[in-house]
């Protein structure tokens, strides 16, 4: 720096890097620098220019590969310098992002012993973790993996994943020996991803001939070296135009710049560049294609588009098995620069990557973790419960937990390939049934590791915790008292409410004298004397009930209201016949309570289990106010206070969930359930969050139903009673409402409506015509007026006069013209010839 330096290339060293950037930002000298770690940014360092990714994006793609391999904890081994620390710290953000973490991690020194590197690994084999992530430098990452391949960690069940360390030694050393090439078989790493291109290609054969030629034919090119290359060029470049924009080579001195007494760094002889920050910003305006690839910077600094080879290790060489992308940030099989020609799709459905040989020599993907050696015992919680012991109970005398929950929870744990130690501790008193949001948050505040037993799977527990695989279905259902309903002599009227039979007679009714109305001009079976009149409409319109009328219908209007009234008739009919067949051959129940909407819209008392969450269903979601629920404890409450009624100081109904319903139902015979499930729920074990148990024992509870051991668990337990089949039927009112058929009733009554409405039109304008205007008077309450009422009454009651017939003579050259008697024709509108006459009704 006292030769006037006005631009720095390297180093690679982040923590070399992180003090020549002090000296780079007070001689305002640009740094170009291929130093990775994050940071290292030009926000604290304004003349600092990174020249390769950052660990940042180095990390996500780890993290990437973590994820997507289903893997949620890992451990991480890393050189404790800047570079390991801030690394290591990258990683550990990308893994929350994805809801992974690091479950350990440990540091060690660069000069650290054999002996210290192999309790380092001792340490790590007896961790819980299986996915190691190694983040050092090439010599110490060597000496890690003979160490562990040696304590058998290379072996089945163990995920190596190397930062771009190793794939930077292997790119750079031609002959790897076999032994350092057997140490690292079936590691992961990355590699910074360098396009092919003829400028890549061109450099490389060059570096091969100069290689040889200095008898260093070994030493090959690596992705570092590449970025070397073009941060070369981008400083030329750089020069070349400021030069251009008139740029000037000159310094000063800082007189702040002086060694202390005695020293010998003589910083008195380093200048400030006058024009640095000029050079600087020639420097990140650079867009050139480089042997790395495109070389651009982005508003941070950094270079645009970084991305990453994932390679595998495996036999003598190394396999890409994909690539992952910042312009994605997902895994793909895709080359980086043919995603860039295309909008970024960042669904991870997208993601995907070719098959790896793991360690151990298995294409099978480990599960990247195991119960540790020296693993604590798992304390899991268990409620205490007073009532429906038969989920899960507490003995005293012996202090074992048994029971339906108990019996699931350990065929499951049998099903698990590695063993678990566990102790079960009871949460409540045992006098009353725990609560089991208080057992829940125990898990969440680590004083339990787990909680078993019959605990509802709802929102805001998952919001806290992860549940298992459902082991049986649990919605919410109403409890109601209910009678058997007895036929009787007059079953034949319990299919239609009263309302409806009331509607339907009615309708019956209107629509004969809609149709008397229509017909009575023009139909002689609609005439005769008042009497006949009468029972003539009565006739039809019940008549049609059996389709069994025997008038005619001759106006239009008429078959068109018949057709409705018709089709109405059969939908009647149909129902009827269905409901009468169930009243009869099926046993009916009856209760008050027929649904949610009835326990919402009353004022009773409603029951709920103690330690529901039911009460919280019912307050929150339902609205329900809390003063309209009673606690109850057990079976005998449920039956005592369903059989007082809320008027006796019992309850209406109970809400509780469906499982311990048909326990209950299985001894109460004159209970039933009313309606249907109003919630749709299960049972399952509560677990941290994260927790791989969880993942395993879901699976095993599959395995559990699938194989019919779930059901069998199940019927050993909770066995029914001679009672439950009839009771557990929905209970709900088998009478016809007529809120069912009011759609059918109003378009009926609509066409009636204008049908008439079309008829007396056609009335009124008959009988304008028919009487002289001089007869109708238009003011009300006269005289006139009333005479002009009683005559158009008249004129619609009378019966339409005979058509008239017309002679229409036709003329022509060979017919006679002396008139001939006329000739009726037989059918309406069809002309019959009679000499020169031809005679049709009018």
């Amino acid at each position: 720096m006292e030769t006037d330096a006005i631009a720095i290339i390297g180093p690679q060293c982040s923590t070399i890097a992180h003090i020549i950037s002090y000296v780079a930002n007070e001689l305002q000298v640009p740094l170009m620098s291929f130093a990775s770690d994050a940071t290292l940014s030009s926000i604290q360092f304004p003349f600092f220019v990174r020249t390769m990714p950052s660990d940042l994006y180095e990390m996500a793609a780890v993290a990437a590969v973590v994820d997507y391999y289903q893997w949620k904890i890992v451990t991480a081994i890393y050189i404790d310098d800047d570079y390991g620390r801030n690394g290591i710290a990258a990683l550990d953000d990308e893994l929350t992002a994805r809801r992974c973490k690091i479950s350990y991690k440990v540091g060690f020194p660069s000069n650290a012993k054999r002996s210290d590197l192999l309790n380092l690994l001792v340490t790590v084999s007896n961790m819980e973790s299986r996915v190691i992530i190694l983040h050092t430098g090439a010599e110490p990452g060597l000496k890690l993996l003979a160490l562990a391949n040696g304590l058998n960690m290379m072996g089945n069940g163990y995920v190596w994943i190397a930062t771009d360390w190793l794939s930077s030694y292997l790119d750079a050393n031609s002959s790897v020996r076999a032994e350092t090439i057997n140490d690292m078989q079936g590691v992961l790493t990355v590699r910074p991803h360098i396009p092919k291109s003829k400028m890549k290609s061109n450099l490389m054969s060059k570096w091969n001939s100069l290689s040889k030629k200095y008898n260093h034919s070994d030493l090959r090119l690596s992705a570092y070296g590449f970025y070397v290359y073009d941060s070369v060029w981008a400083v030329a470049r750089a020069l070349d135009s400021f030069f251009d924009d008139g740029g000037r080579i000159s310094f000063k001195n800082d007189s702040r710049l002086r060694d202390e007494t005695g020293g010998s760094l003589h910083l008195e002889a380093m200048s400030v560049f006058d024009m640095g920050k000029k050079l600087l910003d020639k420097i990140r305006q650079a867009n050139f294609t480089g042997a790395s690839g495109q070389v651009q910077f982005n508003a941070q600094g950094e270079l645009i588009h970084p991305a990453y080879d994932i390679i595998s290790i495996i036999g003598n060489g190394v396999r890409t098995i994909g690539f992952w992308s910042n312009y994605t940030r997902l895994l793909s099989t895709v080359l980086p620069e043919d995603l860039y020609l295309k909008p970024p799709n960042t669904s991870l459905a997208n993601q995907h990557l070719y098959d790896v040989i793991w360690p151990g020599e298995t294409a099978q993907k480990p599960r990247g973790w195991v119960f540790p050696s020296n693993a604590k015992e798992l304390i899991i919680g268990v409620p205490n419960r007073f009532s429906f012991k038969e989920f899960v109970t507490l003995d005293n005398a012996t202090g074992k937990m048994t029971g339906y929950c108990i019996d699931v929870f350990t065929q499951a744990l049998s099903l698990l390939p590695y063993p678990v130690t566990y102790r079960f501790r009871a949460f409540g008193t045992g006098t009353a049934n725990p609560h089991y949001d208080q057992l829940i948050q125990k898990v969440v505040d680590n004083e339990f590791d787990a909680a078993i037993g019959d605990i509802a799977i709802t929102m805001n527990r998952t919001q806290t915790l992860d549940f298992t695989q459902p082991f049986i279905e649990s919605g919410l259902v109403i409890l109601a008292p209910v009678k058997k309903h007895i036929t009787n002599s007059w079953a034949f009227l319990q299919p239609f409410t009263l309302g409806m039979w009331c509607v339907t007679g009615l309708s019956f009714l209107v629509v004969g004298a809609v149709i008397w109305v229509l017909e009575h001009r023009i139909n002689d079976d609609f005439r005769g004397s008042p009497r006949q009149q009468l029972i003539t409409i009565v006739w039809f319109s019940f008549s049609t009930l059996f389709f069994a009328h025997r008038e005619n219908t001759m106006s239009a209007l008429g078959r068109g209201v018949l057709i409705i009234w018709l089709f109405v008739v059969l939908i009647i009919q149909s129902s009827y016949t269905a409901s009468l067949t169930s009243i009869l051959t099926v046993q009916q129940l009856d209760t008050s309570i027929r649904g949610l909407d009835d326990l919402k819209n009353s004022d009773y008392t409603i029951g709920f289990q103690v330690g529901s969450f039911a009460e919280e269903y019912m307050v929150k979601e339902l609205n329900i106010s809390r003063s309209r629920l009673k606690a109850l404890g057990s079976p005998e409450e449920y039956a005592e206070n369903l059989k007082l009624g809320p008027k006796k100081g019992g309850v209406m109904a109970i809400v509780d969930e469906r499982p311990y319903v048909e326990l209950f139902l299985s001894t109460n015979c004159k209970i039933a359930v009313a309606g249907s499930d109003f919630t749709s729920r299960g049972w399952g074990f509560a677990f941290p969050r994260d927790s791989p148990l969880q993942v395993d024992l879901s699976t095993a509870i599959l395995t559990l139903s699938e194989n019919g051991e779930l059901q069998r668990i199940h019927d050993k337990w909770l066995r029914t009673g001679d009672c439950s089949a009839d009771n557990t039927e929905f209970v709900d009112s088998n009478q016809l409402r007529l809120e069912s058929f009011m759609g059918l009733f109003l378009i009926c009554g609509a066409a009636c409506a204008l049908a008439l409405l079309i008829y007396f039109g056609i009335m009124l304008r008959q009988y304008l015509r028919h009487e002289p205007p001089e007869s109708i008077s238009t003011e009300p309450g006269s005289s006139k007026s009333k005479c002009s009422l009683k005559r158009f009454i008249s004129f619609v009651d009378d019966r339409e006069p005979p058509k008239q017939k017309r002679s229409l003579r036709l003329s022509g050259s060979s017919m006679p013209t002396t008139p001939t008697s006329n000739v009726d024709i037989e059918r309406p509108g069809r002309p019959t010839r009679n000499g020169g006459v031809v005679n049709i009704e009018s």
